[in-house]
């Protein structure tokens, strides 16, 4: 049997547990084993900026002309660092850190030489600056993929590195192309195959799919050998609620779900999966198993395209309270056949993707990510309709693969009533597998803790 296994940046930071728990536990289970690494945690928020805060790393450096060089001389330390780390587990260190010291070198020639293009104005800078992220982003994966190949052949085991990242060939090849070439000859099962979370391409894949792009590259590698399943490796479970919100033992692991609820869950941030690359998988019929790396005997999720719970139950209760609630109030829609489609065709101007929608005669109103609101934005809207409300809110989702029983809305409805939380807006589609409510943002942590406690864990019954 041969499984596509991706490790998440935490995990690898935790490389002795990588070892006991996933690539050495089994004896007879070492080989047939692609993995998917990530950057060690951290170093991609120091090469690009922080995925949740935003605080800038050394490409807003470069792309404001500030002293990159510095910077990445401070990072080539901290690989170095990190390096020290593992050398207990067999890494040989001075090969290691000579690795680091010739690709970061590397990496700041062509920055400078970047640079001085940029200088001289012959090419657009959107596009120069796009190459260096892309470079940038490949350094994180290329180190932990190196080092995690160094420590297998050190342990006598038989291990592969397939370096993804193209860092030092011009081959115009897309990504899939590139994935497709490397595989070429590749034997899984006798050997262990390490790839770099990054691939290379002519598309750029940080262009494409920006900080999921590790993903993406999973998906792809697993729809090009056809594993008999695909798992992902992170320092949590896939819960009915987050722990840090309702506390590490009042949730409940989710067994089994299907690609709708991983897509629900996605599309308010909470991502099983990245949903472009649980996309081609979902169409290839490879399932997805979610573990925890630091509780290896778990089961985890098992994620497919049929599964349908046999009992009505909640599985997950998710959402954020970083959005904004958007309306639109003007007496000429009624009636007015398409001007839902105009107000659409600004949000797409902007960039703007919505989260969900709730309508009525005259009124439209749509949740959106705080971060893609601007004032142009709101400026726009302004300028067009009679009165747009711009509201910071928070939204909260009941989920589940078979919800679809009366009662359902009504019990969650009233579990927030109970709790002194007030419903703004309310969602739920036709397929019934996620109902979302619209709420006061300061009231979102009472609301998860209420919604998982009354729903997933009050016996777990049909709700």
């Amino acid at each position: 049997m041969i499984t596509v296994e991706k490790i998440g940046g935490t995990s690898m930071s935790a490389f002795g547990d990588v070892l006991a728990n996933i690539m050495l536990r089994d004896p007879d289970r070492v080989y047939g084993r692609v993995y998917v690494v990530s950057a060690y945690a951290g170093v991609t928020n120091q090469l690009l900026e922080h995925k949740k805060t935003g605080e800038k790393g050394i490409y807003a450096k470069f792309a404001g002309g500030d002293d990159y060089g510095a910077a990445l001389d401070r990072l080539t330390a901290r690989l170095q660092e990190i390096n020290g780390g593992f050398s207990g587990l067999g890494l040989p260190l001075a090969a290691a850190n000579a690795f680091i010291d010739r690709r970061m070198a590397a990496l700041k020639a062509y920055l400078d030489s970047m640079r001085h293009v940029l200088a001289s104005g012959y090419l657009k800078r959107e596009s120069l600056l796009l190459a260096a992220r892309e470079m940038l982003a490949a350094i994180g994966e290329t180190h932990s993929a190196y080092n995690s190949v160094e420590i297998l052949k050190a342990r006598g085991i038989r291990a592969l590195l397939l370096d993804l990242s193209g860092f030092d060939d011009d081959e115009p090849l897309t990504i899939d192309e590139r994935i497709h070439k490397s595989f070429r000859g590749v034997d899984p099962r006798s050997q262990v195959v390490v790839a770099t979370g990054y691939t290379k391409g002519v598309e750029g894949i940080m262009r494409e799919f920006d900080r999921g792009y590790s993903e993406v590259t999973f998906s792809k590698i697993a729809v090009e050998i056809r594993p008999a399943e695909a798992v992902i490796h992170k320092e949590f479970h896939l819960s009915s609620a987050d722990p840090a919100l309702v506390g590490a033992g009042n949730t409940v692991t989710v067994g089994a779900t299907n690609y709708d609820v991983a897509d629900q869950l996605a599309d308010v941030g909470m991502e099983a999966i990245h949903p472009k690359a649980a996309k081609p998988m979902e169409l290839a019929g490879i399932p997805i198993r979610l573990k925890n790396t630091f509780e290896p005997d778990h089961p985890g999720t098992l994620i497919t395209k049929e599964f349908v719970g046999e009992k009505a139950r909640i599985e997950v209760i998710a959402g954020s309270d970083k959005v904004t609630l958007v309306e639109i109030h003007d007496p000429s829609m009624v009636g007015t056949v398409g001007f839902d489609l105009e107000l659409l065709e600004i949000f797409r101007r902007f960039g703007i993707s919505y989260i969900t929608k709730a309508t009525n005669a005259n009124s439209i109103a749509h949740v959106v990510w705080d971060r893609v609101v601007t004032s142009a934005f709101v400026e726009e809207l302004e300028n067009r309709y009679e009165v747009v409300t711009a509201k910071p809110s928070a939204i909260v989702c009941v989920i589940g693969s078979n919800i679809a029983i009366p009662g359902v809305l009504a019990r969650a409805a009233q579990v927030l009533a109970d709790n002194q939380v007030n419903v703004n807006c309310v969602s739920q589609s036709y397929r019934q597998v996620n109902m979302q409510f619209v709420i006061e943002r300061a009231d979102y942590g009472k609301a998860i803790v209420a919604l998982n406690q009354a729903l997933c864990l009050g016996g777990r019954r049909a709700a």
